[in-house]
């Protein structure tokens, strides 16, 4: 049954107001986009300049000065080696963007054979068909599996599901990475172009973090078989879990990274594919050219927000303030929850994280998807002034409830009162 909306008319700092004037606290950024509120004036003052001065030319005749500083910027602060930039209009585009690069590499160093993907269970990656095809949540997937290119999937990290008794978390993290292995010499090698993963994962399992020595892993895997690693940081990357780019925590270098949301903070749509100098000499070398195109790519308005954002994230420190806001906010849940007899996990990383909803505790079993807990807790907490992500389907695209925070990196401490408080409240009006 299709649910009437309020309409929203106008926001301010961490707060979206409807028609009636009632206000809600964005405490998850939209989908984790809005990573400096509403109404940031230097973002608005940076777009206000850009139309006066050029609000569009198309790629295939023009460059931007936008464009190219943004481009410059991203590769400045990304890992070593990534050193290019293709500024697409969102997450899904910059994923399949990465696929169509990924395949003509191979195509361009003839290697014809490499044409399929692993990734992960319980993974998102978008809603194009690559994309989905991708992506790891059976939900998602099921309908359009026929429409889907060829992708294989293995367990994700997922320690407080996954981690038997008898190994530490480095011993799991291990295991699981392993299965990349296991995965490519049983379908050959050479089939293989990329391994896709999210660095921390978002919407389908809730902020979940791979132990440490987990991605070290999956590097050293991916290149022992010549497959591309390309990390998938659409939503946790762009400061939402401390850092520019999300795997500098695992201290890896991917080949292929995708970035979104937080690049734009909701003021333009707008995302990034970036890639090393190897794959990109692989076809300036080869037929000369990325077979691939948007009518949007390196729109000039986009490129001159993501700029504003960059300036606020780094030259106005807001990024440095993430990891000790994301520790209050840790802090607040685990006070709040730590004893709740529905919690089982609190996880996240920054201003990312996660709660898991269970029926018991101590066996960690879910509620019965019949009750579809997430959606009456979106509902409540809607009601109660709070704009909250909560999801089903955490364990297995089926089973399992979580909701996921991703505030503003410019929220205050006393908001973060209220959104922990306000969560409180919801789960238990919710689950009653």
């Amino acid at each position: 049954m299709k649910s009437v909306l309020p309409t929203a008319v106008k926001a301010k700092g961490c707060y979206i107001y409807d028609s009636s004037g009632k206000a809600y606290l964005d405490a998850s950024g939209g989908a984790a986009v809005s990573c400096l509120g509403h109404a940031h004036q230097t973002v608005i003052q940076a777009l206000h300049r850009q139309l006066d001065e050029l609000t569009y030319a198309h790629t295939s005749f023009f460059t931007s000065e936008q464009a190219e500083k943004l481009a410059e910027r991203l590769c400045f602060k990304a890992p070593e080696g990534i050193d290019r930039v293709y500024l697409v209009s969102g997450g899904s585009e910059a994923v399949e963007a990465s696929l169509k690069l990924a395949r003509q590499y191979y195509v361009e160093k003839g290697e014809p054979n490499r044409k399929a993907i692993i990734a992960r269970k319980q993974s998102y990656h978008g809603n194009t068909l690559g994309a989905l095809a991708a992506g790891g949540n059976e939900w998602r997937r099921r309908q359009f599996s026929p429409l889907l290119i060829d992708t294989h999937h293995i367990a994700p990290c997922f320690a407080y599901r996954g981690k038997n008794e008898t190994e530490d978390d480095f011993e799991y993290g291990q295991r699981v990475a392993n299965q990349l292995e296991q995965k490519l010499l049983e379908l050959g090698p050479n089939s293989i172009m990329a391994f896709i993963a999210e660095p921390v994962v978002g919407a389908t399992a809730g902020a979940v973090t791979a132990v440490d020595g987990y991605f070290r892993r999956i590097r050293e895997i991916c290149d022992e078989y010549g497959v591309l690693l390309i990390l998938d940081e659409v939503m946790c990357g762009m400061g939402r879990t401390g850092y520019l780019y999300a795997c500098e925590h695992d201290k890896i270098k991917p080949d292929i990274l995708c970035i979104a949301k937080g690049l734009g903070a909701g003021y333009q749509p707008i995302g990034a594919m970036l890639c090393t100098s190897e794959i990109y000499s692989a076809i300036e070398n080869g037929s000369g050219f990325f077979q691939h195109g948007h009518t949007y790519l390196g729109h000039p308005m986009a490129a001159a927000a993501a700029n504003a954002v960059l300036d606020v994230l780094l030259d106005q420190s807001v990024l440095s303030k993430v990891t000790p806001k994301g520790k209050v906010l840790e802090d607040l849940l685990k006070k709040k929850f730590n004893q709740h007899p529905h919690i089982g996990d609190i996880r996240g990383r920054g201003l990312f994280r996660a709660v898991e909803l269970v029926h018991d505790r101590d066996n960690k079993a879910a509620f019965d998807p019949e009750l579809k807990l997430a959606a009456k807790i979106k509902k409540s907490a809607q009601e109660n002034g709070l704009l909250c992500y909560p999801m089903s389907g955490t364990i297995d695209g089926k089973l399992g409830d979580h909701v996921l925070l991703a505030p503003p990196f410019t929220i205050s401490e006393n908001e973060l009162d209220f959104v922990v408080d306000k969560l409180s409240a919801t789960i238990d009006q919710s689950i009653e």
